[in-house]
């Protein structure tokens, strides 16, 4: 029986495996997206859809060891580390704390930005491009604030920002209140960050799989690949659905990644982190932009379609329990700051998982060793912000093409 030979098989069709398989298509490749459930039903389904170049500052921060100790062992903290016995967890948990450093902060916040930047742009001509509909707005985002001191710790860092390309507007509370009728009286103010954008991520992904049919690729739903293996002359995969043969093969598994990376010998230091979301009707009195209410570190997100409360991190394993009491900490801290702050019907309560490295980078480019092996993967809870970028860059590396950023930052082998 001849077995399936493709140019390009990716695998994981999330948001990051079919904006790499577009960005190849487009440069002249074939792709087959393998995806072991249906496209997009991973962390790239229900997360809040903001864009978010804003985000450039990496979760490893001075400050944050201290921070997370305090919640650790606090169910309904914005960070939660469920006690259990995991080697890898805790190997992971010191080389991040070794990394909430001022240095460390300032090389991750730059790679990061360059990424971030890079996909925002190119996110709004793939939109205008390819038609994607997908309720994507140019509108910024705002952190709100209640406590002053955290403002004001905030608003200090506003300058370390401009560094990286970040814009920001501050708002005094009154002034702010008056701007945004959504928020209960009360904040001390608020920065907003003009540059981001927000979209529906569902159909963001949908739309992503639209388009790459409509140029020649193949998309194969629950197709799980249990293995692969390299020749001398590509790759072979064995794949629920049979045999799979091609001449390269990218891994976009996200948090996913490392049993599967393992059997290939690659190190893949990724860590899921659970993340949870409530989606309701639209509320009559919805705020006017994307907003992440920091004391309680809720984001809220505004559709057409829809309202979504969303954010925590939750380090449990793949547990895919909904943990009711932090699905409750995200109605609780709407609560605090919007006069609606939940619609008269919930559509949907889910959990997924961020693929988290201990550097908060991706890894993307070759695999150390596998001429015909290569990663996108490890994006954290930016995979929706940085899929145009990665896809981009995967798709200029394995055709030799000039990137247009510098690769270095995201090689594979720095885990090696």
């Amino acid at each position: 029986m001849d077995i399936p030979r493709d140019d390009v098989l990716i695998i994981g069709g999330g948001a990051i495996g079919l904006a790499t398989a577009l960005a190849l298509l487009e440069a002249g490749r074939g792709v087959r997206v393998l995806d072991a459930a249906g496209v997009g039903g991973g962390a790239s389904h229900g997360n809040c859809g903001t864009i978010t170049p804003s985000h450039a500052p990496p979760l490893a921060a001075p400050g944050v060891v201290a921070q997370a100790l305090r919640w650790m062992f606090t169910p309904d903290a914005p960070l939660y580390l469920k006690p259990r016995v995991d080697p890898a967890l805790w190997h992971w948990l010191l080389r991040f704390a070794a990394r909430c450093n001022l240095r460390d902060w300032r090389r991750s916040t730059q790679a990061r930005a360059a990424l971030l930047n890079d996909a925002r742009g190119r996110l709004a001509d793939w939109v205008d491009r390819y038609r994607l509909d997908c309720e994507f707005e140019e509108e910024g985002l705002d952190y709100v604030f209640r406590d002053p001191r955290r403002f004001q710790r905030h608003v200090d860092e506003c300058g370390a920002l401009a560094e990286f390309g970040i814009a920001t507007q501050v708002f005094g509370g009154g002034d702010y209140e008056r701007e945004e009728p959504a928020m209960l009286p009360g904040v001390a103010g608020a920065i907003r960050f003009p540059g981001d954008a927000r979209l529906r991520p569902d159909r963001y992904v949908a739309e992503l799989a639209r388009v790459v049919r409509e140029r020649g690729g193949v998309i194969e739903e629950y197709c799980r690949v249990e293995r692969l293996e390299t020749t001398s002359t590509g790759v072979r995969l064995t794949t629920a659905q049979g045999a799979r043969a091609g001449h390269d093969a990218v891994i976009a598994l996200g948090a996913w990644t490392p049993a599967f990376a393992h059997t290939l010998g690659l190190k893949a230091p990724i860590q899921p982190g659970k993340g949870y979301s409530i989606t309701y009707a639209r509320p009559v009195r919805v705020p006017r932009h994307p907003m992440v209410l920091k004391d309680r570190s809720v984001c809220v997100t505004v559709w057409e379609s829809g309202f979504r409360l969303g954010s925590t991190m939750e380090f449990s394993g793949l547990d895919d329990t909904l943990n009711e009491t932090r699905l409750a900490a995200l109605e609780r801290g709407a609560r605090e700051f919007l006069h609606e702050p939940f619609g008269a019907q919930v559509h949907e309560r889910w959990c997924g998982w961020r693929p988290m490295t201990w550097d908060d980078l991706p890894l993307l480019g070759r695999a150390p060793g596998h001429r015909h092996v290569w990663m996108a993967t490890g994006h954290g809870m930016l995979g929706i912000s940085m899929s145009t970028a990665t896809g981009q860059l995967i798709a200029d590396l394995m055709t030799g093409r000039s990137p247009a950023l510098d690769p270095l930052p995201y090689r594979p082998e720095r885990f090696a």
